[in-house]
């Protein structure tokens, strides 16, 4: 298969908002691969590469993408060859070595080719659900049920794999797919809820109610002395969190697969900022003077026994007892099983007054959905926040002159478009904020006209809000009032940005 017929694949996805038509695009593509080019293509069209971050800039592309073939001749396997030498090449001479392999990648490549490989590698082909769009290809492709193929997507956490599996198996060996220790599952997210009586009445008696802590997501994996630890991405960080590695070691079970969240807590218990426990995940090192505590709140292997699609009454009974001793139950987050709405209304007070978000409702009925964002959870907040995608930002006048300072917000569209834009803010922003959006935004522009910067949609920033008003002006027909800026959102992803239509739905009557 040649890279021209992906490039026009993902011509026509981008050109049509039909999310049917999109999935028959990619489905027509994955049809005619040879079985060796399904990983890649997948992964492409997804918007992603195989070969994870290749530390490959825009400046340095655009510079590169002239001079184009005049017939296209790449196929996926040269692409992908190229891309895997790309990632491979490091130590000195790194820099030339990189740059002649992608000078002879463009010089081999069409305008067009060069456009998406221009894209591809920047992450602007990224768009929040387009992996959504892709799953329901591939099972149109192969010609099985969708929930089978996302099922082995999320136990696999791996699209390209699961692509290759349903292509070249079918339904069966979809179904071979089981969780694994050691292998991380993508987690199950809440939706926002409304109020609490709202996701009291929604779900009924038979829920949870559980602090919402402000920390990081954890999944945490033991197969006997051996533990591992990774955030919501699926990025491992178990050499950062070795005091998270030692608590669940000292439990008394031989496997499991533990979620929950962490966070660093000062000398009195109380949470210490987001900011302090991120610090730990970064790429300087973790900080010995910032100690993080888990709490966990569901496990879904424990000693043998898969606990993924047993209700939540059940995952909860077995997490309660691996932390029955006295020594375990600080891990455990605190909550409260079938709470009176009195009962519940004082999980909230108490969340709160101990400087945690809020609360997360969760259906005491409902399976694991393993990377699913559904009803069952909902997270209560007093405060409604978004997370949602920075697509620009504007060099700022006055006392923000020479720096990046108002940002515009997309929230995620759910058929796999490009993320909507819903409106603009500089409030809540720090000077130390403005020197991090000044140094950080050049360096994921993809064009960097005299106002500002325009962005790969790769950066999700939490902003907090009075609500939404129906405005022409945008294209998702929805603007926010008075949005401000909370928070940076470094452990998701945009493809964990909120939609527009939870936007829509904050709209008042």
């Amino acid at each position: 298969m040649l890279l021209a017929d992906v490039a026009a694949a993902s011509a026509a996805v981008a050109a049509t908002r039909s999310r049917t038509a999109k999935a028959a695009a990619v489905a027509d593509v994955l049809r005619r691969a040879e079985p060796g080019e399904v990983g890649p293509v997948t992964a492409w069209l997804a918007g992603d590469v195989r070969q994870g971050r290749l530390g490959v800039g825009w400046r340095t592309l655009a510079r590169l993408a002239h001079d184009p073939a005049a017939a296209p001749a790449l196929t996926v396997a040269a692409v992908d060859d190229a891309l895997t030498g790309l990632a491979a090449t490091s130590g000195a001479g790194s820099a030339a070595r990189r740059e002649a392999l992608l000078g002879a990648l463009f010089g081999a490549a069409t305008a067009d080719e060069q456009r998406f490989l221009v894209r591809l590698l920047t992450g602007e082909l990224r768009q929040g659900a387009l992996e959504g769009v892709v799953l329901d290809a591939v099972a149109a492709a192969a010609g099985v049920p969708a929930e089978a193929v996302r099922r082995a997507a999320m136990l696999s956490g791996s699209l390209p794999a699961t692509a290759a599996t349903a292509l070249g198996g079918g339904t069966d060996a979809l179904a071979a797919v089981r969780l694994e220790v050691g292998r991380p599952v993508r987690p199950m997210l809440a939706s926002p809820g409304a109020s609490l009586d709202d996701a009291l009445a929604d779900l009924g008696a038979e829920v949870t109610v559980e602090h919402k802590l402000d920390g990081a997501r954890i999944q945490v994996h033991r197969d006997g002395d051996e533990v591992r630890v990774w955030t919501r991405t699926l990025r491992e960080v178990t050499g950062a969190v070795p005091e998270l590695a030692d608590r669940v070691r000292a439990l008394p079970c031989t496997t499991a697969v533990l979620d929950g969240e962490t966070l660093a807590l000062d000398d009195d218990g109380a949470p210490r900022a987001f900011q302090d426990t991120m610090s730990r995940f970064g790429s300087a090192g973790p900080d010995p003077a910032v100690l993080l505590s888990p709490f966990l709140f569901d496990v879904l292997h424990l000693d043998g026994r898969d606990l993924l699609d047993e209700p939540l009454a059940v995952r909860l009974d077995a997490l309660e007892r691996l932390l029955a001793a006295p020594e375990h139950a600080p891990l455990r987050m605190p909550g409260v099983r079938r709470p009176t709405p009195e009962q519940a209304a004082g999980v909230l007070a108490e969340a709160l007054a101990a400087g945690h978000e809020g609360v997360v409702v969760k259906a005491l009925r409902a399976p694991y959905a393993a990377g699913r964002r559904g009803r069952a959870w909902q997270k209560v907040k007093p405060v409604h926040t978004l997370d949602l995608v920075v697509l620009a930002a504007e060099w700022g006048y006055g006392r923000r002159t020479g720096r990046l300072s108002n940002i515009s917000l997309g929230a995620r569209d759910p058929d796999g478009g490009e993320p909507v834009m819903v409106g603009k803010t500089f409030k809540g922003m720090t000077d130390e904020l403005l020197a991090w959006q000044t140094a950080t935004f050049p360096g994921l522009a993809v064009e960097a006209p005299a106002w500002g910067v325009r962005l790969r949609p790769e950066l999700v920033v939490e902003v907090a809000l009075d609500g939404v008003q129906r405005s022409p002006r945008y294209p998702g027909g929805v603007a926010l009032r008075f949005a401000r800026v909370v928070r940076y959102r470094p452990d998701k992803t945009p493809a964990e940005a909120d939609t527009i239509d939870a936007v829509r739905a904050l709209l008042a009557g």
